[in-house]
């Protein structure tokens, strides 16, 4: 077998070895003859909402179940195919075979991926909310770039992007952003990117042109429904009002509409300026609080399940997750899983999926990649 059919093998055979064991292969076969058989009772349908739970469920056991043995079975086949054509000297069929098999290696992680979306929330929409780290300019440029590298990520998915709140910095790029991300899977996708990100150049404003690191923040957290009851005692909140930054021009708001809650418990603090009504803002404010709220507790029981502490970290050095290099080299680092891509424009313009992908893997397996930053 050529060493190049070999890496593909290796590559899907991982990928099958992952999507089985997030499944609990057995147990989920069992899982689905159970759903099967619920679909069947005429009676399911007397509760409507509970119905469609189940079809959920058993849509998305048998799709994961579905694509794990598709690729199974076209795993066999090339193999069988490419050790025949060996065997006759034929190389043009093995050379077919041996891109039959990268073309499998692709459809495995994407297969893999989307079967690791089936998180309480994943499906869910997103907010994305970027905050400068110390450091002024440098730091609050950088920041907008991260705004910028999300908003390209989702129009490449084909979702919509909303700025919901905006603070601009005082020379240039902003102090936070939060920005809200509507379609399918959005958080499933987005949630590995929590955490500080690091950024190395030289500096645009810098006269010396010396190089300078800087850091900002990335936390992601889910849109809610109103299935979801998240209690918010008024007690515990602090609301505070101000007047909207923007773009200028019609833009400007004089009004003091822009709404900040803090929930004071747990330190919480969301803000709304989009809307032009302070009752509007205020409404979209309370969303992402309980957003934030329910998000906090399903990383209280992720951190429970893994017996790992998944907190948010200040906003410096020692912290960050992933470190982008522009300058005297380029090159971007997953601290996390020593994913890299030397192609920095690439990465910055959008292209994250082989980031998400190893990071949401990664939360499966509970491999620990020791991985040394870069300078």
């Amino acid at each position: 077998m050529r060493a190049e059919a070999q890496a593909h093998i290796d590559q899907i055979r991982s990928a099958l070895d992952l999507l089985r064991r997030f499944l609990d292969w057995d147990r989920a076969l069992k899982r689905l003859d159970e759903l099967n058989a619920k679909v069947e009772d005429p009676s399911l349908w007397d509760n409507p909402k509970g119905a469609q739970e189940v079809m959920r469920e058993r849509r998305r056991l048998e799709q994961a179940i579905g694509a794990t043995r598709a690729i199974e079975q076209d795993l066999q086949d090339t193999v069988e195919l490419i050790e025949m054509a060996e065997s006759e000297g034929d190389d043009s069929l093995v050379d077919d075979g041996v891109r039959a098999l990268a073309a499998l290696a692709d459809k495995a992680e994407t297969d893999k991926v989307a079967a690791l979306l089936a998180g309480e929330a994943d499906a869910n929409n997103t907010y994305v909310e970027i905050n400068a780290g110390a450091g002024g300019t440098e730091s609050q440029d950088w920041a907008e770039m991260l705004q910028r590298m999300y908003a390209r990520w989702a129009e490449r998915r084909g979702m919509k992007v909303e700025l919901v709140d905006h603070h601009s910095g005082e020379q240039a790029g902003i102090k936070s952003a939060t920005l809200l991300l509507k379609g399918e899977n959005a958080y499933g996708y987005a949630k590995t990117e929590s955490g500080v990100h690091r950024l190395v150049r030289i500096s645009p404003y810098d006269s010396s042109a010396r190089r300078h690191t800087s850091f900002a923040s990335v936390w992601v957290y889910p849109e809610i429904d109103d299935d979801i009851d998240i209690e918010v005692e008024e007690k515990d909140l602090k609301i505070d009002t101000y007047r909207s930054s923007g773009a200028g021009g019609q833009h400007v708001n004089t009004t003091d509409s822009a709404v900040r809650i803090t929930h004071v418990p747990t330190g919480i603090i969301v803000a709304c300026q989009n809307q032009r009504s302070q009752h509007k803002n205020r409404a979209e404010a309370m969303k992402m609080l309980k957003a934030r709220l329910y998000e906090a507790e399903l990383q209280r029981r992720e951190a429970e399940a893994s017996a790992q502490h998944a907190a948010k970290t200040d906003i410096g050095w020692g912290h960050q997750i992933r470190s982008y290099v522009l300058q005297p080299y380029q090159l971007v680092k997953d601290l996390r899983t020593g994913v890299t891509s030397t192609s920095p424009s690439d990465v910055l313009d959008g292209d994250l999926d082989r980031f998400m992908a190893a990071a949401l893997s990664q939360r499966v397996t509970g491999e620990e990649v020791v991985v040394e930053d870069v300078d």
